[in-house]
């Protein structure tokens, strides 16, 4: 309700706290617009904007009232208490506190998200920092162990280079399938064997055929050949030579010794660090010259036809 002062309109403290209610109303209404409409970058600057708002609009409405009180001092007693009340003074007060709390839970929440966000990021920084730093020190330590290794392969190919510039003899390459054994005892065969007495479809899978065969003829003498020293037990002949016959499982002592037996022909084997072996030396037809490398090939161990230089 309005009264009269002087022939002036005098706002009473009902129309005052109603319109401060609008003015924090809307004010809330801004302030929500204007952090809903923020991008990251600009956050912090328009929460620091509206806490200004929000403080200057504060201030205002505490002078009005303060103002209001001093000018109304002149009226009497009974229109002051019947436009300045207790309740109504409580009611301004509310107001302000429930402005300060709303303003303090949003700062609250744009902490905590940003706390959050910030975390998260971090724990993935640091964990593909600590997984490159742990690949670095492999990647050292293996370069730093592989430096106080010796060169194998360097050592045992110089060693069979070697040996066969005093032999006389070059080294021919051999596939590394698998077959190489029995393609370097084909290979030898029509080098060094009459062609005539050779079979005309003599092939990798022939020889495998011939060797297997010879072996299960002749059990016994490959008994010492099959104790498997990882097992500590004996293979199975049948199962080893069906093995042999059919796959590209690699050929070993067992095939050399059969075939040189198979052909009646010696067979040596140049290798590095250790004596020429040589497989039925009383065989009468000429010699079969193989080279064995263990460390040479990425494949591991393989075998090489020698020709003559």
């Amino acid at each position: 309700m309005s009264g009269t002062a002087g022939g002036e309109n005098v706002e009473t403290m009902e129309d005052i706290l109603a319109r401060h209610r609008k003015e924090n109303k809307d004010l809330q209404n801004r302030v929500t617009g204007m952090k809903k409409q923020a991008t990251k970058s600009k956050r912090k600057e328009v929460n620091s904007k509206c806490l200004d708002l929000q403080s200057n609009l504060k201030t205002k409405q505490e002078d009005e009232i303060r103002a209001w009180k001093i000018s109304n001092d002149q009226v009497s007693d009974v229109e002051q208490d019947d436009d300045v009340t207790p309740e109504k003074l409580l009611e301004q007060l509310s107001i302000s506190q429930e402005n300060e709390k709303d303003q303090q839970n949003t700062i609250t929440q744009e902490i905590k998200l940003q706390s959050q966000t910030k975390k998260r990021r971090n724990r993935q920084k640091e964990r593909l920092a600590k997984r490159d730093a742990e690949i670095a020190k492999m990647k050292e330590e293996a370069a730093l162990e592989a430096s106080k290794q010796p060169d194998l392969k360097k050592i045992e190919q110089e060693s069979i280079d070697q040996l066969c510039e005093l032999k006389k003899l070059k080294q021919f390459d051999i596939q590394p399938d698998g077959h190489c054994l029995f393609a370097s005892i084909l290979d030898q065969l029509r080098l060094r064997h009459d062609p005539k007495e050779l079979e005309s479809d003599l092939n990798v899978m022939k020889l495998r055929w011939l060797s297997s065969n010879y072996v299960q003829k002749h059990r016994d003498d490959f008994i010492p050949y099959l104790f498997d020293e990882e097992t500590m037990q004996m293979k199975d002949i049948d199962e080893y030579t069906k093995e042999m016959e059919h796959t590209a499982q690699w050929g070993g002592e067992i095939e050399i010794l059969a075939l040189s037996k198979v052909f009646d022909c010696p067979i040596s084997i140049l290798m590095s660090g250790r004596p020429v072996q040589v497989y039925n030396e009383d065989g009468k037809k000429p010699e079969l010259k193989l080279v064995y490398y263990k460390h040479s090939y990425s494949l591991g161990e393989h075998y090489n036809s020698l020709h003559d230089s």
